[in-house]
């Protein structure tokens, strides 16, 4: 059984320029409970107290600490903490099933918190689906009714509806089973149940919300791997919640690492694992395989190799262990190629280096 952290090839994120904003822009943002929560993040003596000492002076807690990121087209974006790190208020937050208590927050350049009742329907039918931990069928409908609620809502007719439905209920590898109750069905076709419905709206954002903590470690990576496969065809732009380190480096393209409410750091799975912002982040990834991680544009030697031919060229973004057999197979040294380029040259000393956690500090940022 493989064991491997690293993600399957997806679609290439669109950059975010000043002519093409992201999709969610967070600057700022505040969550916080309690008595006159407005308070806390405008003053800067409160703001800068620890959770421990907000609460024993204001009765307060802060949930989402001066939060600020953005989301890109058609990347998964995960969001990863422990138990009561803020994670989940946070993602709530983007569609305000929790209301911020301070801050920027936008959707396509669309001011959020400015948003009235109708518009936020709107956002939370069409534009962002979640998909939950619990998957919140209804036990008295079908698969296929299940799947085409969030169009009944939004009034498409019966017919309509049942199509669409049907064509997502395939996409999720549920077909024949569409006439079944929630309670005939495995946990983890039920999550894919929860995850075609979301589907079914064809919405710009999927948000999940630690949608698989509650199933078995085998189903679990099955519905991993089927977030990867729907990622891979459609490009379709998500946020992913959850505490478990494995599954946010299999599936992100970037990591938020979140504690006590604040990022803490925010990059690649490469750059965290590479080059962990502080010692919290560094214990967190202590264990973690780093050559089924790191790849060989950080561990190579930087600079052009003789010659124009590359015999067992490696592309910058393989990953470690795929480029310490090609290094077996050649009996040497070899070389990174981009668009034909020559970047540098990695052997056994260089792989082993960062095998060992001593190898060089990345040669470029991807």
């Amino acid at each position: 059984m493989s064991t491997t952290l690293s993600k399957q090839p997806a679609p290439e994120p669109e950059a975010v320029s000043g002519d093409t904003p992201p999709v969610f822009s967070v600057r700022g943002l505040w969550k916080v409970f309690g008595p006159k929560a407005e308070r806390i993040p405008g003053n800067a003596e409160l703001a800068a107290l620890s959770a421990e000492e907000l609460r024993r002076e204001t009765g307060c807690t802060v949930a989402v600490r001066d939060v600020s990121f953005d989301v890109r087209k058609g990347e998964v974006f995960v969001v990863m903490g422990l138990s009561g790190s803020g994670k989940s208020t946070l993602v709530r937050c983007l569609t305000r099933l929790i209301e911020p208590t301070s801050g920027e927050l936008e959707i396509d350049g669309e001011d959020v918190l400015a948003m009235d009742k109708a518009r936020l329907r709107e956002l939370r039918r069409h534009r962002a689906s979640m998909v939950f931990q619990h998957f919140g069928l209804l036990p008295h409908r079908s698969v296929l009714d299940n799947v085409a609620y969030g169009l009944e809502i939004q009034g498409v007719g019966k017919l309509e509806r049942r199509a669409q439905a049907m064509k997502v209920i395939a996409k999720v590898g549920l077909d024949g089973m569409e006439h079944r109750r929630p309670n005939q069905l495995s946990g983890g076709q039920q999550q894919r149940v929860g995850l075609a419905r979301a589907l079914a709206v064809d919405p710009e954002v999927l948000l999940f919300d630690e949608p698989f903590s509650a199933l078995d470690p085998l189903i679990r990576r099955d519905m991993q791997e089927e977030v990867i496969r729907l990622h891979r065809e459609e490009g379709r732009t998500m946020v992913f919640i959850t505490h478990d380190l494995n599954e946010a480096l299999k599936l992100g393209d970037r990591i938020a690492l979140m504690r006590d409410g604040a990022i803490v750091q925010l990059g690649t799975p490469e750059e965290i694992v590479a080059e962990p912002a502080d010692d919290y982040v560094r214990d967190f990834v202590r264990d973690v395989p780093r050559e089924q991680v790191i790849t060989v544009r950080t561990a190579m030697r930087a600079g052009a190799c003789e010659g124009t031919e590359h015999p067992g060229a490696l592309a910058p973004d393989t990953v470690v262990t795929t480029a310490i057999e090609a290094v077996a197979r050649t009996g040497g040294a070899v070389c990174v190629v981009e668009d034909g380029d020559c970047l540098g040259v990695v052997d056994h000393e260089n792989l082993l280096a960062v095998v060992a956690g001593i190898g060089p500090r990345r040669a470029a940022v991807s």
